[in-house]
Parts: C-alpha cells; structure tokens; sequence
C-alpha cells in the first residue's frame, strides 16, 4: 500500500507556483540613481552616474509640485569628482519637490521627489544656574550646612546612650534566671 503525505505535496505544489513570482519580483540591473536628502530649508543630491564631458557633470533640477518641466526648475550645476557629483539649494520653502539630475551626456540619472518640512525654530532654554561651589559632600551625610559644637556633642551624647543601652540589654538577657 502506498503513502504518500498530502503536506508534503500541496508544500512542493505551493514552492513551485511561488517560483516565478519571485523570480519576477527580483528587479533588473538597478543603475546608481541619486540621493536627495534635506537639512532645514537645504535640498542636497548626490549621484555618481555622470561622467564629465567638455568640463560639465550635468545639472541638477528642483522643481514644485505646479512645475512640469526640467526647464521650469531650479537648476544648479553639479560638481564633484568621478566617484561622486553633488549639487544643493539654500533656501527651500516647505512642500513637496522632485530632484531631476540630467549628466552632461543628456541621460537622465535620476528622479526622486523630497518633503521639505518648517525648521523648527531655535528655543530659548532657561539660563545655566550657578552650581553649588563644595557639590554633595557626600561624606557628611550630604549636609553642606556647618553644625556648632553643642549639635555635635549632643549628637554624640545620643549616640553614646543607645550603645549603653544596647550593652546593658544584651548582658541582661544572656543572665541565666536564678530561683
């Protein structure tokens, strides 16, 4: 008699439908593209998929979300080295934008849109209080105050009568009672 586990079946069934999802899923040769970033009402981007041609790198466009074109952007030169071409704006009001870098060979090397956000405004914090000049002490007890001589002695006094008092206790207790 033959036995063979449904799990296991309907488990290779399910493995081998799922193949060519996840083959699909797995995306081409991704080109480097570029990174946009933002620091208060600064747009910076950085790529290194343009190649200098006659001195240029290309230019980089930061367009509204009403602006349709590269043309209508603002547009900033980039520069760099060969590793790395960068170009910012200062100044950036808050809303949405999208970054388009073309290289000087006319390719486009990317498209990535950024929120640019309100600065937050500097708050004013309470002023530094003057630390204590001596700190805890904390071999006093944490006391920074200087007790006379008569709070020390009857200090002292107190202590002295519970050590009299403790001794006295335990002497008596370890007497054997006598009829």
């Amino acid at each position: 008699m033959r036995y063979s586990s449904p799990v296991l079946r309907s488990g290779l069934t399910v493995a081998v439908a799922a193949l060519p999802l996840a083959l699909a899923a797995v995306p081409a040769v991704a080109g480097p593209g570029i990174s946009v970033s933002t620091t208060g009402s600064t747009v910076s981007v950085t790529t290194s998929s343009c190649t200098q041609i006659n001195g240029s790198w290309g230019t980089a466009s930061l367009l509204t979300s009403s602006q349709g074109s590269f043309a209508q952007g603002r547009q900033v030169t980039l520069s760099g080295t060969s590793t790395s071409q960068s170009a910012a704006w200062s100044s950036v009001s808050p809303g949405t934008y999208t970054v388009i870098v073309v290289c000087s060979d006319g390719t486009t090397a990317g498209t990535q849109s950024v929120v640019v956000s309100t600065a937050p405004s500097p708050s004013r914090s309470a002023s530094p209080s003057a630390s204590p000049s001596r700190g805890v002490m904390g071999g006093v007890g944490g006391s920074t105050t200087d007790y006379g001589t008569v709070t020390l002695v009857a200090g002292g006094t107190l202590v002295g009568a519970g050590l009299l008092g403790t001794a006295w206790y335990l002497r008596r207790r370890n007497k054997p009672y006598r009829l």
